[in-house]
């Protein structure tokens, strides 16, 4: 494992912290005007989920933590379960509903995800950037709805509750942006 300063610090890089693994979430470097240079951290321990913050002298040194990230297919979920299997290997994997967690609402089944581990401990879930989806529930659109900028709330395939354009309306297949939940196109 290689030792890393304060300087090396970013996003998504995965470093021991106080003999935790943990992923930065958050690196603000600070030069006061007085005084010597820290870096303002935010970053999630790999195995209680749980999101610190803490700022960091110029004498720190951290070990890093060896990442890697999977591509796996969504199959299914049978309760508190969801099931991934490896494309190469053929290997089924389980991971536990609060892994997912917000997620939830962007898996279809046999879609590709990727799952990220940290020193071989699976610790997120992410869905495709982007899905393909059918309405299933929504107030009828009518012809002429076209306003700019009018949206209406409709249920999508998975569960999840997004805004759409007026014009669209149930049976219709869209493409919706699973970073911010938004409705990206008609398909």
């Amino acid at each position: 494992m290689a030792t890393l300063g304060i300087t090396d610090l970013k996003a998504g890089l995965g470093v021991n912290i106080n003999g935790k693994d943990c992923v930065i979430l958050e690196a603000q470097h600070v030069k006061p005007g007085k005084g010597n240079t820290y870096v303002r951290t935010k970053y999630r321990d790999i195995r209680t989920g749980r999101v610190n913050q803490e700022n960091f002298q110029q004498s720190a040194h951290f070990e890093s933590v060896n990442m890697q990230t999977r591509e796996m297919q969504y199959l299914y979920s049978d309760g508190d379960t969801f099931w991934f299997m490896d494309m190469e290997t053929y290997e089924q994997i389980p991971v536990d509903r609060e892994l997912i967690a917000d997620n939830e609402k962007w898996l279809k089944d046999n879609d590709i995800c990727l799952l990220n581990y940290a020193n071989g401990v699976l610790y997120a879930v992410q869905p495709p950037m982007f899905i393909e989806v059918e309405i299933t529930e929504t107030d009828p659109g009518f012809k002429g709805d076209t306003v700019q900028g009018g949206t209406k709330p409709a249920t999508i395939e998975t569960g999840a509750v997004i805004q759409i354009p007026m014009y669209l309306n149930v049976g219709e297949r869209i493409k919706v942006d699973t970073r911010d939940g938004k409705f990206v196109q008609r398909i």
